[in-house]
């Protein structure tokens, strides 16, 4: 995922680092699968009875101000003069919290209590830096040497290593949280996914025949290749009668529902969803882009029911709190996080709320009061079933007190 090239950052011209680091990976076994296989596949499905975890990545700096609004600060509509979401059109929320218009999609589920908001939430220390911000947020282990990523982590600690236990769906590009030893697997849609050259299964056959009986080293990926593909095939016949956004994210989620519904040993997915590094003419922009996700996230839910599933946004980092002179926002800190799922104690936002007078900013940005892994964690803990022992790997050195989001499973 390129992001938009007018914050005019050099890290944002051309190829990212995430693209980089894909290549890299990728590089020995591009030749055998064209679909954007990872070489770290596995083989036996591990059965798992916690919720699967759905990460969708708001690439480009998330502004959590605009999309669950401050409404009871003033010092939110002094900042902002020209795009403050008016009190008038705000939907759902309370005396203090609000929803941007354009979540409308999102109501039904607050308001059933199945979706909530986590604010002044964000990583351990301010970055505004795209790619540092991004790939700290994905390894998600601050202070320490660790460099594989969280959702590996959790897959490790959950013993998971069926070929689709995490799946990165939407891009070929292996996904920094998945970095590690774990089995995963990138793809771009399931309908697309195949071995290049594949026909009739011949590419298959002649691929299992070439690497029979050398070194695992060698074997390894071309097995996993042969086993990911017969299980992605199965997914195919899935289908449904909710009508998705025919958007990247909206047809991304609808990959993820068919994984869920053909119980295929999912235990996390990563979507993405790009362009909110907005520097200039925030409002319009934010209005359609909020549209989409909500869009998405509906559908979503409307197709899995959230039965056993919990959704989570993240984003590297948030956006100023005073607007910029082009109408639009500067890379900030703090942020706000949405919370989906069948188990959520919804209608309502988490989090310490810092203000936004002056002095409660940190460089003129939003506060963190609750670091995003310790909301995460809560998650892996109550829903998809990973130990405390487990979850200190996951998250090292982070102690967070649990924010009563989740009910436990």
């Amino acid at each position: 995922m390129t992001l938009p090239t007018e914050c005019g950052c050099a890290e944002n011209r051309g190829l990212t680092r995430r693209g980089l680091l894909g290549r890299g990976l990728a590089a020995g076994f591009a030749g055998l699968a064209g679909a954007g296989l990872s070489s770290q596949l596995a083989f036996a499905a591990t059965p798992h009875t916690g919720d699967v975890l759905v990460v969708v990545s708001l690439r480009g700096g998330f502004d959590g101000l605009s999309a669950v609004v401050p409404v009871g600060d003033p010092d939110y509509y002094a900042a902002r003069p020209g795009i403050a979401v008016p009190k008038s059109r705000i939907v759902a929320g309370d005396a203090m919290f609000g929803l941007h218009p354009a979540l409308s999609p999102l109501v039904p589920l607050w308001q059933q209590g199945r979706m909530a908001a986590v604010h002044a939430v964000g990583q351990a220390a301010p970055n505004r830096s795209h790619f540092a911000a991004m790939e700290e947020l994905e390894r998600a282990a601050a202070g320490t040497a660790t460099r594989t990523g969280w959702l590996d982590r959790m897959l490790g600690g959950l013993g998971a290593t069926g070929p689709l236990a995490g799946v990165a769906v939407g891009s070929a590009q292996p996904h920094r949280g998945f970095a590690g030893p774990s089995a995963d697997l990138s793809l771009r849609t399931i309908d697309s996914f195949t071995l290049g050259g594949e026909s009739n299964g011949r590419m298959a056959t002649a691929l299992s025949a070439l690497y029979s009986g050398v070194s695992p080293e060698l074997a390894t990926p071309a097995r996993s290749a042969v086993g990911a593909l017969a299980a992605v095939g199965a997914v195919r016949a899935v289908t449904t009668d909710v009508t998705y956004p025919d958007t990247p994210l909206g047809r991304a989620l609808r990959d993820v529902a068919r994984l869920i519904k053909a119980d295929t040993g999912l235990v996390a997915a990563a979507v993405d969803s790009g362009d909110w590094d907005m520097h200039e003419g925030l409002a319009g922009r934010m209005h359609d882009n909020l549209s989409g996700l909500a869009g998405a996230l509906a559908a979503f839910a409307a197709d899995t029911a959230l039965r056993n599933v919990t959704v989570l946004t993240i984003s590297e980092f948030g956006r100023r709190v005073a607007e910029n002179g082009s109408g639009g926002l500067d890379h900030g800190y703090g942020n706000a996080m949405l919370v989906l799922g069948g188990a959520v104690r919804g209608g309502t936002v988490y989090g310490a709320w810092p203000g936004l007078s002056a002095a409660r900013l940190v460089n003129g940005d939003l506060a963190v009061t609750t670091d995003y892994r310790s909301v995460i964690g809560e998650i892996l803990r109550k829903r998809c079933g990973v130990s405390a022992t487990a979850l200190a790997n996951v998250f090292p050195g982070v102690n967070g007190n649990d924010l009563g989001l989740v009910l436990s499973s």
